[in-house]
This record gives C-alpha cells, sequence and structure tokens, in this order.
C-alpha cells in the first residue's frame, strides 16, 4: 500500500494512507517531497510553498486557504487553514453533462409488498408514542412482546421521544409529520400509535397527515386516558396486529423498489477517499436499476454543494437544491449560531481541517448521477434516482428523517465508529482498516480494503450485493444488538 495519496492532480496537499515519520520521502512525478514533521494517518501534508492566503487544494476544488505560509512537506491543518465559507450565497446554474450510469444486470431481493406500491425490507411491528408522556408504557410493551417475534414478525420495537406536546408551528408540524410517515413507512407490518389524550399532536392529529393511500388495516390507536387498563389494552392490540402479519411472506421484487439512505458520521480523513466513494458507487448502481438513494445533511454539504446543483437537470431542481442550502444557513442565522461551526473534535483529529474539506468528502456518497428530486423535511421521496433531503447533520435526526422520507435501509459511512442504529436498518460502512478490525461489533462493511488493493468498483458492487442481501433478510450488526433509535429536528420553543 503506498504511503500517501494525492487525490487529484490539481490538489497542492496529499493524504497520508498511514502515519508518516518526519524525514518520510514522498516520490511524485515532480520530485521528492520531505516531511518536515510528522503527520498522523489521515492528515494532509503541503506537496509544495503555499504562501499566506493562497487556496488549499483537495479533490481538486479549495477546502480553505492558508492562513500562514506553509513550507512544503509540512503538516496542514486546523493551525495553518481556514475555510472561504460565508453567510447565503447566489449561485449561477451551470449544468454539466450528465455522466454514464454503471452498466448493472438485473437485481432482485426478497421483500414485503406493500398496497401502496412500495416493498418492506422487513416486517416489523412499531410502537410509536404520540408524546414523551406514554414513552414508559411503550418501553414495557416492546420488553414483554418479544415474545411475538417469530415467523411473519421481524422484530417489535418501540421509539420512544420527548416530543408531541408543548410546541408550536412548524416545529410541532415537524414532528406530527414524521411520525405520519413512520406509520406508513413499508418495512412496518403493524403499528401501534399510542397517545395520551391531551397532547398537541393527538392521535387525531397525526391521523390527518396519513396519505390518503394509507391501508390503515396496519394500523392500532389507543389513547390511554380512555380506558381502564392502558397496558393490557395495548398488549391486546398489538396480539391482533401480530396474527396479521403471520399472514406475510417475502417473495422476490426487482431491486428498483429499493431506497436506500445515505449518511455519513465521524468521519475522518479516509471517508472521501474510501467509504463515501463506494457508498456513491452503489447510488449510481441504483440509479441504474431504477431504485432510489436520498443525500441527506445539508450542512455538510456547504461548500461542497455547487456540485449538486452542477447535476440538476431543470431549472426548476437547481432552485429548489439552492433554496436547500441558503435556507439551512437562514436557519443558523436566525439562532444566532456561525454557519460553519464545523467540524467536530473527532472529525478534526481524524485530519478533516474545514467544512469544505469535510463536505466534497461528505458529497462523495452520492455519486455521479443526476439529481432527480429535493425534498423538504418529512417529505417522501417518490422518483428514482439520487434525491436530497433536508434535514441536519445530526446522525441521529439525519437518518431518522431518511428512514421518514422512505429509506428501507441506511448506508453510514464512518471513520471513528458508532453503535447507533435509526429506525431502519442502519448498514456500518468502516473507511478505514483498523476501525474495522476493532469495531467488528459494529461494522458491516470494509471499505477500507480500497487501500489494500480492492478496486472502488469492486467495492461498490459488494456493497450493492450485501444491501441486497440485507433486503432479503439478513440483519445488519445493530439489528442483532436489538439497537434502534428516533429522533426528531427540534426547530422551534418548547411551552
Amino acid at each position: 500500500m503506498p504511503s500517501f495519496l494525492r487525490i487529484n492532480a490539481a490538489d497542492n496537499v496529499a493524504v497520508a494512507l498511514e502515519p508518516l515519520a518526519k524525514g518520510s520521502v514522498l516520490t511524485l512525478p515532480e520530485g521528492e517531497v520531505t516531511a518536515l514533521e510528522d503527520i498522523p494517518a489521515g492528515h494532509k501534508i503541503a506537496l509544495r510553498d503555499i504562501p499566506e492566503g493562497e487556496n488549499i487544494i483537495k479533490y481538486g476544488f479549495p477546502i480553505g486557504h492558508a492562513t500562514r505560509p506553509i513550507p512544503r512537506g509540512s503538516h496542514v491543518h486546523i493551525q495553518n487553514l481556514k475555510t472561504n465559507l460565508s453567510e447565503t450565497l447566489t449561485y449561477t446554474w451551470q449544468p454539466a453533462p450528465a455522466a454514464p450510469l454503471p452498466a448493472v444486470a438485473p437485481r432482485t431481493f426478497l421483500g414485503y409488498p406493500r398496497k401502496d406500491g412500495r416493498v418492506g425490507i422487513r416486517n416489523e411491528l412499531w410502537i410509536l408514542p404520540t408524546v414523551g408522556c406514554v414513552n414508559d408504557i411503550a418501553r414495557a410493551l416492546e420488553r414483554d412482546c418479544q415474545s411475538l417475534v417469530g415467523p411473519g414478525v421481524d422484530h417489535v420495537y418501540a421509539f420512544p421521544h420527548p416530543y408531541g406536546c408543548s410546541q408550536m408551528g412548524d416545529d410541532q408540524e415537524n414532528t406530527r409529520q414524521i411520525l405520519a410517515d413512520l406509520c406508513v413507512h413499508p418495512n412496518v407490518g403493524g403499528v401501534l400509535l399510542l397517545g395520551l389524550g391531551c397532547e398537541n399532536s393527538s392521535i387525531a392529529e397525526i391521523r390527518k397527515h396519513l396519505p390518503a393511500d394509507a391501508d390503515e388495516s396496519r394500523f392500532r390507536f389507543l389513547v390511554c386516558q380512555e380506558v381502564a387498563d392502558e397496558y393490557e389494552t395495548a398488549r391486546a392490540l398489538i396480539q391482533e396486529l401480530a396474527e396479521r402479519m403471520r399472514l406475510e411472506v417475502r417473495v422476490p421484487c426487482p431491486a428498483e423498489k429499493l431506497v436506500v439512505g445515505l449518511k455519513c458520521g465521524g468521519s475522518d480523513g479516509f471517508s472521501g477517499i474510501t467509504a463515501n466513494p463506494v457508498i456513491g458507487g452503489l447510488s449510481d448502481r441504483l440509479a441504474a436499476l431504477g431504485g432510489s438513494s436520498i443525500l441527506t445533511e445539508v450542512p455538510e454539504m456547504f461548500g461542497a454543494e455547487t456540485i449538486l446543483m452542477s447535476r440538476c437537470g431543470t431549472r426548476e431542481l437547481f432552485d429548489k437544491t439552492v433554496s436547500l442550502i441558503n435556507d439551512f444557513k437562514r436557519y443558523y442565522q436566525e439562532n444566532h449560531q456561525t454557519i460553519y461551526e464545523n467540524p467536530s473534535p473527532g472529525n478534526k483529529a481524524g485530519g478533516i481541517s474545514s467544512l469544505e474539506d469535510k463536505a466534497l468528502g461528505c458529497t462523495q456518497k452520492s455519486g455521479f448521477s443526476p439529481v432527480r428530486g429535493v425534498l423538504a423535511y418529512g417529505e417522501r421521496v417518490t422518483l428514482p434516482g439520487l434525491n436530497l433531503l433536508s434535514a441536519p447533520g445530526n446522525d441521529l435526526v439525519a437518518a431518522t428523517a431518511l428512514a421518514a422520507s422512505g429509506a428501507q435501509l441506511v448506508c453510514f459511512s464512518t471513520g471513528r465508529g458508532t453503535p447507533f442504529a435509526s429506525p431502519v436498518p442502519t448498514l456500518k460502512i468502516a473507511t478505514n482498516p483498523t476501525l474495522a478490525e476493532k469495531k467488528a461489533n459494529w461494522i458491516d462493511f470494509a471499505a477500507g480494503d480500497l487501500l489494500k488493493g480492492k478496486t472502488l468498483d469492486q467495492l461498490s458492487d459488494a456493497l450493492l450485493d450485501l444491501v441486497l442481501e440485507v433486503a432479503s433478510g439478513k440483519p445488519v450488526v445493530s439489528e442483532t444488538k436489538g439497537f434502534h433509535d428516533l429522533a426528531i429536528f427540534k426547530t422551534g420553543v418548547t411551552l
């Protein structure tokens, strides 16, 4: 394995693929570069003298500028690099020619067809509280109903959350919409919507947000204040749902029915080199098969947004993408926060120096296919191909948003590692070999094998194979541990 990687011929920095000791020599076509100091793996080394104020180029794009002269062979990081980014911007639509999609033979998976035309990759029974006040009842029901898991009932999960009351305006509508989206998620064979009875986001309000084609035979509703024994009443309703679900079986379904969420978290300097390009290859393969992918984390698009905008084939999609970006910047401004307070301490430790550095790596997950749809928070995906979704970078909130928009599973790349899961199977993809070996109890796929001689096409094909296996019922690591989380985007005051 080489000791460093120059990602693009225009780059004036290279990434250390392994720790470079002071005095290490890098051989380039234009000459040798000697490391003037120790360079940690995933971090950047200057390939030539970079004057103060000059742009640092990585991935062929600026990731910031030098805050002081940087001698050739120096460590380039937060001590001598600063973002170029500013506030809301005006953009010009400059569409690029559409990249050809990869040739992929038709594929199938074993799934659960739903009446609305979608397909579930799980047949799960979910207990959804409408308000945090009934969270403990939901948890108790999940614990005591595990005996129902078996043929036709893949899991029984409760999804407690702190919302549903003391909210106003759009903040309250977000909660209602996300809960309604989850009620009709294709992975759900049955759902108990569990309310208290005096909350703002009551069962009656949630039902107003259900789509017209919702299959209400899969729902049961319980207002706890209206019955003498809410626990036993709920148990009986859950039993009814389980008996109905046992009649359902997996059948072959075309891969065009797949919707995969694209997410990264705990990123490092390898994320944009290994795991995210591999996920991008998966996204392009899904597009070629007629399936859908969803990219979110809008604040982590800042600095690479023009790449996505150039892949918008219509003015309408371009305008929506501009709004997606600038609306999120205004959200920061309205809350008196710095727009570019990113990357995180873990990102910096892993070699990411600026938001542009992070964004250019993050957007690698989108591959090269055209943008086909731009979705508001809580909006369901309807178009095949690549979709952009409005949601923040927070792992739990963004992954929940992907599930609410219809993703049956989430491909999640990570360089630092994380055990969390979302409401849908969350497939963890390690960016580097060390993480894959150290945290096999968290990781499902080793994209760091790209550094060991595997090609991008080989790994993208292998990830597609794994996604189809997971869609057919193979559990991801977090599922084997029973992990599942839900987090709704909080945007307003609490009364």
